[in-house]
């Protein structure tokens, strides 16, 4: 049931009960004011849409309703209660236990046969207050904490989305980054070749040196852009050195290396070269393999793993799986990893699945579809 359905069911029950205490009052008008029904029924009435109005409900309906039952008594015992649970759940206590002494106490001083305080009516005239003030302080306390949870529900939703999202982002900031690595070094083997060229200009036509001249400059006005693009993408803090300039393109093997030196048991299987498939391929599959054995030393310590590679057209595949192990107590994460990882395949084009697989086993695997236009030997045509 949603929330506008439980209001409107509340707001259906809550009419309900007034007609009931309108009645009732018609009824105890008979039986004990001897057919006077006229001034009990509408005093009744009137309080009834006081308490059925939300805009009248404080401060009028309380005022209205504490003057009726001073007067008339038992008959309107009931919708003082009723006035009395609204000021408890509202948190007006202190307003509520005012109300009801006033009402008992002016009663108390009016001899009327609907009198609060005769012998049938005694046990009553304290027990509905009381128990109308207890159920709306619990009715109060209850709804205030269950909108407390739900905030803190909705705070929780959106800090982890704002999580996710900062993942996602540092993911594609990393790949930019790792990218102008890569072109920043294919840009300067280009202006190193053309500069070697240069050298040789006479002995090479006129419109060739001049066009290698051009190629030169240009190459090294791109490099120029590339740095201060990087200076944006890395801390904006430190500045960019030509050691930052140097590719970033570490294989799987020596990653895997580095794991056994750890003390991890891996077992890499490699199909293809990784020349097969395009930079952007390779990095996103070393960046799965090292988030992959990151949570196999978290999660499962101890326990071997599986890295299978497939560099191979028409599509890139890396699959990780490692049985169940012992979790570490000493380490760490954001938990934020794996979406980097999502982030970063679906750019590319591919999916990443990861979850179970089968006897507690951890399964982390991707496919990224190679660009048209690569053979199958890895060659662009």
């Amino acid at each position: 049931m949603s929330s506008r359905e439980g209001r409107r069911w509340a707001a259906y029950g809550r009419g309900a009960l007034v007609t009931l205490c309108v009645l009732a009052a018609a009824l105890n008008a008979v039986s004990i004011e001897g057919g006077r029904l006229v001034p009990v029924i509408g005093a009744a009435l009137v309080c009834g849409v006081a308490l059925l109005v939300p805009r009248l409900r404080w401060p009028l309906a309380p005022l209205l309703v504490t003057v009726a039952t001073a007067w008339w008594g038992w008959p309107l015992l009931p919708m003082l209660s009723v006035a009395l649970f609204d000021l408890a759940v509202d948190r007006r206590a202190r307003v509520a236990a005012g109300c009801a002494v006033a009402a008992l106490s002016a009663n108390l001083l009016s001899y009327r046969a609907t009198s609060l305080w005769t012998a049938q009516s005694y046990a009553s005239t304290l027990l509905l207050p009381v128990l109308a003030v207890l159920v709306g302080l619990w009715l109060g306390g209850r709804r205030r904490l269950v909108q407390a949870l739900a905030a803190d529900v909705e705070h929780l939703r959106i800090e982890a989305k704002l999580r996710e999202e900062a993942a996602r982002i540092a993911e594609r900031s990393r790949i930019a980054a790792e990218m102008h690595d890569v072109l920043a070094h294919r840009l300067s083997l280009i202006a190193l070749h053309t500069g070697v060229l240069a050298t040789k200009n006479d002995m090479l036509p006129a419109p060739v040196a001049e066009r290698l001249g051009l190629l030169r400059t240009a190459s090294v006005e791109a490099l120029t852009d590339l740095r201060d693009v990087l200076g944006v993408l890395r801390d904006p803090d430190t500045t960019p050195t030509s050691a930052a300039l140097t590719p970033m393109m570490r294989e799987v093997g020596e990653l895997a290396d580095e794991a056994r030196a750890a003390g991890q048991h891996i077992e890499l299987t490699t199909d293809g070269l990784p020349e097969q498939a395009p930079t952007t391929h390779r990095l996103a599959v070393y960046r799965i393999v090292q988030e992959a054995l990151t949570n196999a030393r978290k999660h499962a310590d101890g326990a071997p793993v599986t890295v299978r590679i497939d560099y191979g057209p028409p599509a890139t595949l890396v699959e990780v799986t490692n049985p169940p192990g012992i979790p570490r107590t000493d380490t760490v994460g954001s938990g934020y990893g794996l979406v980097g990882l999502r982030e970063r395949v679906t750019a590319l084009g591919g999916h990443l699945n990861s979850g179970p697989a089968g006897a507690g086993a951890w399964r982390l695997a991707a496919r990224i579809p190679h660009p048209a236009g690569i053979e199958q030997n890895g060659t662009r045509t």
